[in-house]
């Protein structure tokens, strides 16, 4: 599918995903809901839950500013963080009847798995707005039920300063360069990656990602898991991710399976390591931890044939939904504050300028997005993307998949057994 952003042809083949990773829940009811915020007063209050810790002192700001405009309109805003532990939370509210009136959905199964408790969307004015193909995720028999966030990318974030102090002048394309990088850095006293690998998603999700992207036809092979007809066992690309955690490891921090999320990325932004799997959402933490610190992105390089190697695996973050049983003021007011916030001048300036997204929309220009927001434009204006996979796998398989990931990495599994337990999590839970 193709975009356009602006000056910039976006050739890619964008899809689904989310760093808030949902799962189902069913037996809650409209009248186990809140109670209706129009009952007494034409006040209303949006819950709004999302998963984006980067963005939380954001959304805020900009909710505030559109109470601001809308006095009427409150915001009460959840943030749960952590991909699983966002998924529970959210299913915790909808099974204890308190169901948000915005949430974030990924697209295409988890979609699906969703579909009975999402708005149709279809009507609203930013749909025309939107490029060719960022709508896919969320679109179930023609009928749209989601607002795409953003553009996202991931890869090797590096440290452009400390690779100029480690003397590497070529950036690596290929996992040979990238080991002759991590070895330069290594000498220069500088750790080259920083880890995190206690987060399951890093390692189940992002990672795990990249060995299904670099499949031939990554549809067919998914297809052929569920079939039957293929094995991650015994498939190249798979060996070859192993190879690339290995290299992690052993020139990353210490404890990478105790070490979280933001102090892998506190790690990273205070100078401590060069690398860290991770994508332009950390821009924001970034700039406030280290402003204008001198940062790139680097592919997740497979092999040596930088023809397939140099790209950068970018999608579609996540999507905005609107809980089909909310109260009618509340569900009004949900849409009016997604329209504002993609058609508003304020809306889109924070969008760009504040959260640092590469937007969705044709609509907003990407401009001051920071140097991670612009390197991915550059890979998308070359047309050199991996897709994101993940949101076609099996409800529940990318949690198994980063816990048989951490058992590898902790010496648990050998590679035979960690891709033979790969097999059998999928096996498991395919329908």
């Amino acid at each position: 599918m193709a975009f356009k952003i602006k000056k910039f042809t976006l050739a890619a083949s964008i899809l689904s995903a989310s760093l808030l990773l949902l799962t189902a829940c069913s037996n809650e009811s409209a009248s186990g809901n809140k109670a209706s915020s129009d009952s007494k007063s034409d006040k209303v209050v949006i819950d709004l839950f999302q998963g984006k810790v980067e963005i939380a002192d954001q959304l805020k700001t900009l909710t505030d500013q559109y109470t601001k405009e809308h006095p009427n309109v409150t915001f009460n805003i959840e943030t749960v963080g952590g991909g699983a532990d966002g998924a529970a939370a959210l299913k915790a509210k909808f099974a204890s009847g308190k169901a948000p009136d915005i949430f974030g959905n990924g697209g295409y199964q988890e979609a699906q798995t969703w579909k009975n408790k999402l708005e149709d969307l279809s009507d609203q004015p930013w749909v025309k707005d939107a490029y060719e193909g960022s709508l896919d995720p969320m679109t179930i028999d023609g009928k749209v039920y989601g607002q795409p966030i953003n553009l996202e990318g991931y890869g090797f974030t590096y440290n452009k300063d400390l690779f100029k102090k480690a003397g590497i002048k070529e950036l690596p394309k290929t996992f040979s360069e990238l080991e002759a990088a991590a070895k330069k850095l290594k000498a220069a006293g500088i750790t080259p990656f920083s880890i995190g690998y206690g987060e399951w998603w890093v390692l189940g999700t992002h990672g795990l990602n990249i060995p299904f992207a670099y499949q031939k036809d990554p549809d067919a092979f998914i297809k052929g898991l569920n079939n039957g007809t293929a094995n991650i066992e015994g498939n190249e690309r798979f060996a070859q991710y192993l190879k690339l955690l290995d290299l992690t490891v052993k020139y990353g921090n210490k404890n990478p399976l105790t070490t979280d999320y933001n102090t892998q990325v506190t790690k990273f932004a205070s100078g401590e390591t060069a690398m860290i799997q991770q994508g332009n959402w950390i821009q924001p933490m970034i700039d406030k931890l280290n402003p204008n610190m001198n940062v790139g992105i680097l592919p997740m390089p497979l092999s040596n044939n930088k023809a397939e190697t140099d790209k950068l695996a970018i999608g579609v973050a996540s999507n905005w939904v609107i809980y089909n049983k909310a109260p009618e003021a509340d569900k009004k007011a949900a849409k009016d504050f997604l329209n504002w916030m993609v058609t508003s001048d304020e809306g889109k300036r924070a969008l760009v300028e504040d959260f640092k997204y590469v937007p969705a929309f044709k609509t907003i220009e990407a401009k001051d997005i920071g140097p991670l927001g612009n390197e991915l434009v550059k890979y998308l204006d070359e047309g050199n993307t991996l897709s994101w996979e993940w949101t076609k796998f099996p409800d529940g398989v990318i949690q198994k998949f980063g816990s048989n990931l951490q058992e590898y990495v902790g010496g648990q599994k050998s590679k035979k057994e960690v891709l033979k337990a790969l097999d059998s999590s999928w096996n498991e839970l395919k329908k």
